[in-house]
C-alpha cells in the first residue's frame, strides 16, 4: 500500500465585475473580434476597489469546504499559489487561514506565477506522501487587473481575476495507476527566458511595475513545452493519452490550448475550456477550470485528468490525477 493525495473537495469564486470585450473599444485601438480571434477571451471578471487577492481565495477556500464536508480546524495545511499577494508580508495564505476561521496549522505563498498551481499542487503533494500533513488546501487565487498597463491592447485584453481552491487529503492506495489521487508531477524553468513574461517593478526597485510580455515568444514555447511536460508526467504515471479523460490546461489563450491538444492527439472535445468567460487568471486558471468542469458534469471521480501550465520565469509543469 502507499498513500495518495486524493481530492477531497473544490470551489472557486470570481469577482462580481464582468468586463466584456467591448468595454475595451472605448480607451484602445481593439475590437471585440480581434480578441476573439487571436485569444479566444470575450470576457473577464475585475475585482472590486479594494476587494483584494486574499478576499478572493478566502471565498474559494469556504466553497471547496462546503464541496468536502469538512471545517477549516480539519485542513492541516494552506497554500496560496498568487503573484499578486495583498502584501509584501505577511503571506496571503496566512491572511485566507485568519478569513476562514483556521485557527491550527500552517500557511504559506508558492509564486510560479502562471504555473503556481501546478507548483502548489506538487508542494501538498509531496507534504501528504511524506506524512507532513493529512489534508492541505491549495488555493489559486490573482488579482492581474491590478498590474496592468491600460495602454497596451497586447495585454491589458488577456487577463482577468479570480481564485479556485482544492482540497487534498491522504488516502490509501496500491501504487498503481488505478490509485485515486495525484499520480505523477513534471516540473521545470528556465530563468534564461525570464524576459519574455515579467513585471517591471517589484520590492527592491520600489514599484508596483507592469506585466511585459513577448507574446509571439511565449506562444512559441507554451505549445512546445506544455506538450512535453504533459507528455512526461503522463509517461511517469503510467498512462497513456487514450486513457486521459480530460486535460484541464492553464487558461491562457484558445490558440495554446488547441496547439497542446493537437500536439497531444487529444480532441479538444476531452479539453476543459473556460478561457472564454475568465481570460487568463494566472494561478487561478487552472482550479477555476477544474471546478467549473466538476459543476458542469463533466470531472466525475475515477476520471483521469491532466493538468498542465506554464508562466514568467519560464516556469512550467504538468499534474497528472485521478479524480
Amino acid at each position: 500500500m502507499s498513500i495518495r493525495a486524493k481530492v477531497a473537495g473544490i470551489g472557486h469564486y470570481l469577482p462580481q465585475r464582468v468586463v466584456p470585450n467591448a468595454e475595451f473599444e472605448k480607451t484602445l485601438d481593439t475590437s471585440d473580434e480581434w480578441i476573439r480571434s487571436r485569444s479566444g477571451i470575450e470576457r473577464r471578471h475585475f475585482a472590486a476597489e479594494g476587494e483584494t487577492t486574499s478576499m478572493l481565495a478566502a471565498n474559494a477556500a469556504e466553497a471547496a469546504l462546503k464541496d468536502a464536508g469538512l471545517e477549516p480546524s480539519q485542513i492541516d495545511a494552506l497554500i496560496v499559489a498568487t503573484s499578486t499577494p495583498d502584501l509584501t508580508f505577511p503571506s496571503a495564505a496566512t491572511m485566507v487561514q485568519d478569513r476562514i476561521g483556521m485557527t491550527g496549522g500552517f500557511a504559506f505563498d508558492v509564486q510560479a506565477v502562471c504555473a503556481g498551481f501546478v507548483y502548489a499542487l506538487s508542494t501538498a503533494n509531496a507534504m501528504i506522501v511524506s506524512g507532513q500533513a493529512k489534508r492541505v488546501m491549495v488555493i489559486g487565487a490573482e488579482t492581474f487587473s491590478r498590474i496592468m498597463d491600460w495602454t497596451d491592447r497586447g495585454t491589458c485584453v488577456l487577463f482577468g481575476d479570480g481564485a479556485g481552491a482544492l482540497i487534498l487529503e491522504a488516502a490509501e492506495g496500491a501504487g498503481t495507476s488505478a490509485d485515486r489521487g495525484i499520480l505523477s508531477v513534471d516540473l521545470h524553468s528556465d530563468g534564461q527566458f525570464r524576459d519574455l513574461l515579467y513585471v517591471d517593478g517589484g520590492v527592491s526597485t520600489q514599484s508596483t511595475g507592469h506585466l511585459r510580455m513577448e507574446g509571439k515568444e511565449v506562444f512559441r514555447h507554451a505549445v512546445e513545452k506544455l506538450a512535453q511536460t504533459a507528455t512526461t508526467a503522463m509517461e511517469k504515471a503510467g498512462i497513456t493519452s487514450e486513457e486521459v479523460d480530460w486535460v484541464v490546461p492553464h487558461q491562457a489563450n484558445i490558440r495554446i490550448i488547441n496547439g497542446t491538444a493537437k500536439k497531444l492527439g487529444l480532441p479538444m472535445e476531452r479539453v476543459v475550456v473556460t478561457v472564454q468567460d475568465h481570460g487568463n487568471t494566472s494561478a487561478a486558471s487552472i482550479p477555476l477550470a477544474l471546478s467549473v468542469g466538476k459543476a458542469e458534469g463533466k470531472i466525475k471521480q475515477g476520471d483521469v485528468v491532466v493538468t498542465e501550465a506554464i508562466g514568467g520565469g519560464l516556469a512550467w509543469g504538468a499534474v497528472v490525477l485521478r479524480w
